[in-house]
C-alpha cells in the first residue's frame, strides 16, 4: 500500500514574510488506521496527495477528497522528493526500502525517505546507511496518539537522522503531528518510540486492572473513570481507551498484533543492553494470550477480555 503526497516543485523555501511553504513531491507508503487519517491531514493542509495500492478500491475515500490514484509505485520514484511510509511490520519496512524492487534504488540524489512506522532501531539504521550509498536522506519519525491522534492532527512525532533533515521536512510533520521532537541520529526515534511502547504496555494492565476491581466492587466503572482521570491516576489510556472498554467497543486505534511487534522490539533491544523489564514481559505474555484467542485484530483495549475472563 502506498500514497504519495506531491507538494509540488523541489524544496522546502522561505518567504520574505518568513513563512515556510512546500515545494516537493512526496510519497506516503500505507493507508490502514493510522496513515488513511495521516494523508487526509495533509491533504487538508493543501498537499496534493497521490496514492498507489494494491487494488483502487482501498484508495476510494481518500481519492474523493482530491488524492490521484496510480497503478505502478516504482514509476513514480523518479519524479518524487519525499517518501513516507506507515506499514505494518519491520520486513514490511526492509522491503519497501531494501528489496529488490526497493523504492532507495530507484529514487534521485537527494530525495528523502521518512519511515513513520513503529520498527526497529537496528533497521533504522540499516537503511540509513543503505540510503547514504545512493545520497539519499533518511529519517526514523514513528508516531503516538493512536487514531484519534492521527485523525486530529496531534500526534507525537519522534524523530532519528541528521538533524539538517529533519528541519527541512518539519512542515511535512507538523502537518500531522503536535508535538514534535529531534532525539539525534538514526534510529533514536525507534529508540524513543520503544520507550513509548514500554510505558503504555505497563499502563494498559493498570486501567485494566483499574476497571475490572472497580466491577467486582460493584462501583459504577465510569463514575471511577471520571474521577481518577482527573488525579495522579490519569493517562491518555485512562482518557482515550478506558470509555472504549466500558462501551465494550474493541475496534482497533492500534491492533493487538502491531502492539506485540513492539513489545518484542522493545525486548530484543532491552536484552541488547542487559536491561532487564519485567513488566513489559508481562504485558506481552498477555497481550499474546489474547492473540492466541482470536483477538490479534481488536484494539489494544481489548486486553480488559483478560480480566473479564478471569
Amino acid at each position: 500500500m502506498l500514497y504519495i503526497i506531491n507538494l509540488c516543485c523541489n524544496k522546502f523555501q522561505v518567504k520574505e514574510s518568513g513563512e515556510i511553504y512546500a515545494k516537493t513531491k512526496n510519497w506516503f507508503i500505507g493507508i490502514g488506521v493510522m496513515g488513511k487519517s495521516m494523508a487526509d491531514n495533509l491533504l487538508k493542509a493543501g498537499y496534493e496527495v497521490m496514492v498507489y495500492t494494491r487494488t483502487k478500491q482501498k484508495a476510494e475515500s481518500l481519492l474523493a477528497k482530491g488524492a490521484k490514484w496510480f497503478d505502478s509505485a516504482k514509476a513514480l520514484a523518479q519524479n518524487v522528493d519525499v517518501i513516507i511510509s506507515m506499514v505494518g511490520y519491520p520486513q514490511d519496512v526492509a522491503e519497501i526500502y531494501l528489496g529488490e524492487n526497493g523504492v532507495i534504488k530507484n529514487l534521485k540524489p537527494q530525495s528523502i525517505i521518512i519511515d513513520m512506522t513503529t520498527s526497529s532501531p537496528k533497521l533504522a539504521q540499516e537503511i540509513y546507511q543503505e540510503a547514504q550509498k545512493y545520497e539519499i536522506k533518511s529519517l526514523d519519525a514513528p508516531v503516538s496518539g493512536g487514531d484519534v491522534g492521527a485523525k486530529n492532527g496531534t500526534l507525537a512525532i519522534m524523530v532519528g537522522g541528521d538533524k539538517e533533515v529533519y528541519e527541512e521536512v518539519l512542515p511535512i510533520f507538523e502537518a500531522m503531528g503536535k508535538t514534535i521532537c529531534y532525539f539525534g541520529k538514526a534510529g533514536s526515534g525507534q529508540y524513543a518510540k520503544m520507550s513509548n511502547q514500554i510505558a503504555i504496555a505497563s499502563n494498559m494492565m493498570g486501567v485494566c486492572e483499574a476497571v475490572a476491581y472497580a466491577k467486582k466492587c460493584g462501583l459504577n466503572p465510569q463514575d471511577l473513570l471520571d474521577v481518577i482521570s482527573t488525579g495522579a491516576a490519569g493517562s491518555w489510556s485512562l482518557s482515550n481507551l478506558a470509555p472504549r472498554m466500558l462501551k465494550g467497543d474493541f475496534a482497533p486505534g492500534f491492533f493487538i498484533k502491531h502492539f506485540i511487534k513492539d513489545m518484542k522490539i522493545a525486548i530484543e533491544s532491552a536484552d541488547e543492553m542487559n536491561l532487564d523489564l519485567p513488566g513489559l514481559k508481562l504485558a506481552k505474555s498477555l497481550y499474546e494470550k489474547l492473540a492466541k484467542e482470536g483477538y490479534e485484530n481488536n484494539g489494544t483495549q481489548a486486553l480488559l477480555k483478560y480480566y473479564d475472563a478471569e
